[in-house]
């Protein structure tokens, strides 16, 4: 049983690993391990003994059959925003005379300031449309499509396979934004083949908090690609210590600075948690979750609009509800156990993780919103007393 792979405190229902994943049972001996037996003992010799110049590919590996990529495609490192500026800019460099990144209207935030940072300092502009019309935006000047693959705020998946290929048709490459997507719906980038894409490793990988991110680059794309950000662990020889750079060959050429070797044994526990786990039965577990929670709220609490899609197809693994006191609600839940998010001013949102969410404590989360909602026990002053949520 995979929850058993994991420390959830007693009497809470945790509905928020869509923000920061629950910690991994083992995790506490992997860092331990790392710190007292490898960087205590062994101390700098664990560069090749204990492979930690490895960490970034063997990591990365790891993530790559999470969705669906081949092993030398995919590198554990920096965060989600260093690592799309990285491939922003690459992709930039590799369609010369295009200068536009197409977005959508409404993308991640961060996402967004990234690529404006980026455009302004490279003569390039960032072109945000709404969703209905990202196909037909796409013209010669494009080139490369920035999306996420599922949208942080309602939970709707792009197709994917759709979009890649109209990128292609015109001649421009494909970004996706997998931080709401890996480790909790079946994500295949070489089935829709995809050019490049970036995540986080702290949501549904159960990374930790600030878990080191990972980006992929198709295997036939990376000698051509660039990194903007020419730091020595992806120089070909980063041991000759040359005054001029010459990139590695491969993906190894996209990291930068030195492996975050802690943060890194931390994510490690967290990809083992998907050990024995086939991405298409924790995408069918995933939907049975959210339809559960889905057709409960539905049932009983009248006042709350769904702001997903119906169809857990055309979802990620959470489910946002709609009222004007979403914040109070929230807090109420929180009180009484459950704890999910809020993205302002009225959105309430609710990961579900199949590796350690069961049936029925969905049930029960659902029981305890419709008591909030019938009794409007959450119109307190304490829960409606604002505080920073991430």
């Amino acid at each position: 049983m995979t929850r058993d792979r994991f420390n959830l405190p007693d009497g809470i229902i945790y509905l928020d690993g869509n923000s920061l994943g629950a910690m991994p049972a083992s995790v506490s001996a992997r860092v331990a391990q790392t710190i007292e037996a490898e960087w205590g003992n062994d101390l700098i010799t664990s560069w090749n003994r204990h492979d930690w110049i490895g960490l970034p590919q063997r990591l990365g590996a790891g993530i790559a059959r999470l969705i669906g990529a081949q092993d030398d495609e995919v590198a554990v490192c920096d965060s989600t925003s260093v690592n799309l500026f990285k491939l922003l800019a690459a992709a930039l460099d590799a369609r010369p005379g295009r200068r536009i990144i197409l977005t959508e209207r409404g993308n991640f935030p961060t996402d967004l300031y990234i690529a404006d940072g980026l455009a302004r300092m490279v003569g390039a502009e960032v072109r945000a449309v709404p969703a209905d019309a990202i196909a037909s935006t796409l013209g010669d000047d494009v080139a490369v499509l920035m999306l996420t693959q599922v949208d942080y705020c309602s939970g709707r998946r792009h197709d994917m396979a759709a979009l890649t290929a109209a990128a292609h048709r015109a001649g421009a490459l494909a970004l996706w934004d997998l931080s709401h997507s890996a480790g909790a719906i079946a994500v295949d980038l070489n089935g829709c083949d995809a050019d490049l894409a970036v995540g986080c490793g702290y949501k549904y990988l159960n990374g930790g908090p600030g878990a080191p991110a990972f980006l992929y680059a198709r295997r036939d794309l990376q000698d051509r690609l660039s990194n903007p950000l020419s730091g020595w662990m992806g120089h070909a020889a980063p041991f000759a210590f040359a005054a001029d750079y010459a990139p590695a060959p491969g993906l190894k050429r996209f990291l930068t600075g030195t492996p975050s070797v802690i943060a890194i044994a931390a994510l490690e526990a967290g990809l083992a948690t998907f050990d024995g786990i086939e991405m298409a039965a924790l995408e069918a577990e995933s939907a049975k979750l959210s339809e559960a929670f889905v057709d409960a709220v539905e049932a009983t609490c009248p006042a709350l609009r769904l702001a997903s899609p119906r169809d857990p197809a055309m979802r990620g693994s959470h489910v946002v509800l709609a009222h004007p006191d979403a914040y109070p609600i929230m807090q109420a839940l929180i009180a009484r156990g459950v704890i999910g998010d809020v993205r302002e001013p009225e959105l309430l949102r609710f990961g579900f993780a199949p590796l350690y969410n069961r049936i029925e404590e969905i049930g029960e989360a659902a029981a305890i919103l419709a008591d909030i909602m019938a009794t409007w026990a959450f119109d307190r002053p304490e829960f409606r007393q604002r505080a920073e949520v991430i």
